[in-house]
């Protein structure tokens, strides 16, 4: 530590040289937090999808309705603990552009097959009390500034004729862990069965069901299908993580996006430093022959040069790393993507930008290290 007021002076010698190379870094750690946000957005569905859940929905696709007489159906199948079901809802909220998850579930259901959102008891009392009803989840009520006891009104599709439905907010759920959605609005079922039209009565447009066994999920789910296999709708069900995977997968192989990006972003950056430094030491051979002339070791200027690096990357990486947070937190996708950016995340980018200031500062810092003092000082 004393003597970082000499890597500092160093540094500050050729002040515009040391911001363009600290903000190269910044620029390039922050498009790492971007898409490791976005990555991490993608597959918070699939890291957190409980083990014994499975999703069972239309064989054709997801925008295909079940028949809500499969709830007795699946809660008969051997190895089945528990069914819940949700049909989405699809209203607007004072723009389109305010798109946010909305489905009529059997309250009761819904929350013993998903503990780990909490509610309050009051709260949950009064959702259960009123028909008109709503639960709404952290994320959600501070993105439009809800609070409970608010209306809220939100324009229903046009297949479900249009109109007007009027919400009352009676609680806010919070996840218990990093990345729970927090981003959804829960319907009461009556409720919504009884306003929708006659043709929803009958429908739901997916299922829920939990297993007692995660190990037997892949053969649970195979004897769902077989049980409605050759009816007018046929399903596929899937573990919670393949479900949400699915999902990942039409939006193409994102993790091998991040991984080119930042291979390519990275090698730049290592070239673009590793020049600075060499300059720098060039610029400074005197002083360092001079260094060793007193007595200094060679290891010691190599560290003092690699520490110069160091400084540059650490402030760099951690200057974009924290912007990439920053802006992950403010909800620019409107919903669309919850993108989170988690410690072990920042942990890496930290790793990486350590681990690239020592690799652009090593040559330089070999060469100062090896400098012959007295070709270096015949040059004063």
């Amino acid at each position: 530590m004393r003597f970082l007021p000499l890597i500092v002076a160093n540094l500050r010698r050729k002040k515009i040289r040391t911001l363009l190379t600290v903000g190269s870094f910044a620029a390039a750690f922050f498009l790492f937090g971007l898409l490791g946000a976005i990555r991490y957005g993608f597959r918070q569905g699939i890291d957190l999808a409980g083990a014994d859940r499975l999703v069972v929905i239309n064989r054709i696709s997801l925008i295909q309705p079940l028949p809500i007489t499969y709830y007795e159906r699946l809660r008969r199948v051997p190895g089945v603990r528990d069914v819940a079901h949700a049909t989405w809802f699809g209203g607007v909220y004072q723009d389109p552009r305010n798109f946010f998850a909305q489905f009529a579930v059997v309250p009761e259901d819904w929350r013993r097959m998903y503990p780990e959102f909490r509610v309050d008891e009051e709260e949950w009392k009064a959702f259960l009390a009123e028909r008109e009803a709503v639960m709404v989840g952290r994320a959600l009520a501070e993105r439009f500034g809800w609070k409970v006891g608010d209306r809220v009104p939100l324009k229903s599709p046009g297949y479900m004729g249009g109109d007007a439905w009027t919400f009352t907010i009676r609680g806010i759920y919070h996840g218990t862990r990093p990345g729970d959605d927090e981003s959804q609005m829960w319907i009461r079922h009556d409720y919504f069965y009884e306003r929708a039209p006659q043709y929803f009565r009958s429908i739901v447009s997916w299922y829920v069901v939990r297993v007692d066994n995660p190990d037997n999920a892949v053969a649970i789910a195979k004897a769902i299908d077989q049980e409605f296999a050759n009816s007018t709708a046929e399903t596929r069900t899937q573990t919670e993580s393949a479900f949400a995977a699915g999902f990942v997968q039409q939006m193409g192989n994102i993790e091998f996006l991040v991984l080119a990006i930042g291979s390519i972003v990275f090698f730049t950056l290592l070239l673009v430093t590793g020049n600075t430094m060499a300059i720098a030491v060039r610029e400074r051979t005197n002083e360092l022959a001079t260094l060793k002339a007193i007595g200094y070791s060679g290891p010691f200027v190599l560290g003092l040069v690699l520490a110069e690096s160091l400084l540059i990357a650490l402030v760099g990486g951690g200057i974009g790393l924290f912007l990439a947070r920053a802006l992950a937190a403010l909800d620019i996708t409107n919903g669309l993507l919850l993108l989170y950016l988690p410690a072990t995340a920042l942990g890496l980018g930290i790793g990486i930008a350590l681990m690239t200031g020592t690799l652009a500062g090593l040559l330089p810092a070999l060469g100062a290290m090896r400098l012959n003092v007295a070709a270096a000082l015949r040059r004063l």
